[in-house]
């Protein structure tokens, strides 16, 4: 059943329906919800298949197992801009005695701590949290598997521990800690670390049957915020929301951004996943989605967001294997950008301009290579190559006058506007390189000079 709405047109809402239809049918998932949001309000909401005898809605619960790694990054995050601790810091620093204590908070976040995958046995997905009483019995003998900082792997206990050190610096428990400080603030009061009415029961599907089998539904203790929530599609939407725009009461719009960045650059731009800072990135059909995927036994989840694109899917179902939610959240995504593309904010003129920021404006020449510099809303400067592939960048205002780069190969580099003691505009510093009016502009200080016969043929 599709939810009737004046916000997609209805050829896209087949299309949606028909998408997840296929998802559930050839997965043969006992039930599936979807939902799509753009521009931060849920457009579209399909359900297949029964749950408990009756159609699953958008405030049916289902485990939502990983995706609970992107709320526990949120709250190191926040941390973080509290300045209670640094992305650079060891674990030690803050959560002394583990035995893994050199590798850093940010290594932790990003998958590249070089710690082990999973707990040692019993399998931790499908037994009492109550078996791993500590954090030693969570990390086991052998805990770290690769060097440091080398490579991505992914690690269920590496999120433990920074649940642990959340608790740790808030003196609270990880649960009390992710109700106040962003559950509560977003909205999302069908968020759950343990299932509430309307919720879905975990099943397995027999491989060669169409027969059932239930699956445990445990509390994971100390793994809890590697994948222990419940969520709904309608509270995953708002929280896709967040993910695109951030919100001043739990996460700024830069510290989010700055989870999107992918902690080691891809090596080429045929990259097609990736891992930021509790988010998964990845890339499709020339579009990058953020988001996360998820599993417990009996149950898949995915939310991919299209930034670009201003929309979200969410899919969700009660099902152990066999159901590709993640390629159907981001068919989802497409479908709806395709058939209705993202319509812009209408141009505006600025209400104000400072005369020494229109003055920076224009054409500018890193040596012979031109670039232009725009003014934006809130002093924001937009550096562009004129001509083929260029390092562009944005850049944020700050108080002392001078820019941070947001993206690209600027990103966290500092932009100067370089004056002459006489107050005159000279050039742009930016990171050491030098960017002048002309191309190699005789009149500033361009490191290794120009050679003073100028411009020559040969």
């Amino acid at each position: 059943m599709t939810t009737p709405s004046e916000d997609l047109l209805p050829d896209t809402a087949r299309s949606l329906y028909h998408r997840i239809a296929v998802t559930q049918a050839e997965g043969r998932a006992p039930s599936l919800v979807a939902a799509v949001s753009r521009g931060g309000r849920t457009v579209w909401t399909g359900a297949r298949g029964t749950e408990q005898g009756a159609e699953p809605t958008s405030d049916t619960q289902y485990r939502i197992g990983s995706l609970t790694k992107t709320f526990t990054a949120v709250l190191v995050l926040r941390l973080r801009d509290e300045a209670a601790l640094g992305l650079d810091d060891p674990l030690e620093k803050h959560l002394p005695g583990t035995g893994v204590g050199d590798v850093t908070i940010g290594q932790l976040l990003s998958h590249s701590a070089g710690l082990a995958a999973e707990s040692p046995g019993p399998w931790w997905e499908r037994t009492p949290g109550a078996l791993r009483p500590g954090l030693s019995d969570v990390l086991g003998e052998r805990p770290v598997v690769h060097p440091a900082g080398k490579l991505h792997h992914y690690s269920n206990p590496g999120y433990t521990l920074l649940g642990s050190l959340v608790e740790e610096l808030r003196g609270e428990s990880w649960e009390t800690v992710l109700r106040r400080e962003m559950l509560e603030p977003l909205g999302m009061s069908r968020t759950t670390v343990r299932p509430q009415a309307p919720h879905a029961d975990g099943w397995a599907v027999h491989p060669w049957a169409d027969v059932l089998l239930p699956e445990p539904a445990e509390d994971l203790g100390l793994m809890a915020p590697a994948g222990v929530l419940w969520s709904t599609t309608g509270d995953l939407c708002r929280f896709a929301a967040f993910l695109a725009r951030g919100d001043e009461r739990v996460l700024s719009p830069e510290s989010v951004a700055e989870m999107r960045v992918p902690a080691a650059a891809p090596g080429s731009d045929s990259w097609d996943a990736g891992y930021g800072l509790g988010l998964q990135l990845f890339r499709k059909d020339g579009r990058v989605l953020i988001g996360h995927t998820g599993s417990l036994p009996g149950f898949l989840a995915t939310l991919w967001i299209g930034v670009e694109d201003d929309v979200a899917g969410v899919v969700l179902a009660n099902t152990t294997s066999g159901v590709a939610v993640g390629a159907a959240a981001a068919d989802l995504v497409r479908i709806v950008a395709e058939r209705e593309p993202r319509i812009p904010e209408p141009w505006r003129p600025l209400s104000e301009a400072d005369p020494a920021l229109l003055e920076m404006t224009g054409p500018w020449y890193w040596g012979p290579t031109p670039f232009t510099l725009r003014l934006g809303a809130g002093r924001e400067l937009k550096l562009s190559a004129l001509a083929g592939a260029g390092r562009a960048s944005r850049f944020r205002a700050e108080p002392d006058r001078t820019w941070t780069g947001l993206d690209g190969y600027y990103l966290g580099e500092t932009l100067r506007a370089v004056r002459t003691p006489e107050g005159a505009l000279s050039h742009l510093d930016l990171g050491s390189f030098v960017f002048t009016r002309e191309p190699y502009d005789a009149s500033a200080p361009v490191p290794g000079g120009v050679d003073p016969e100028g411009w020559r043929t040969v």
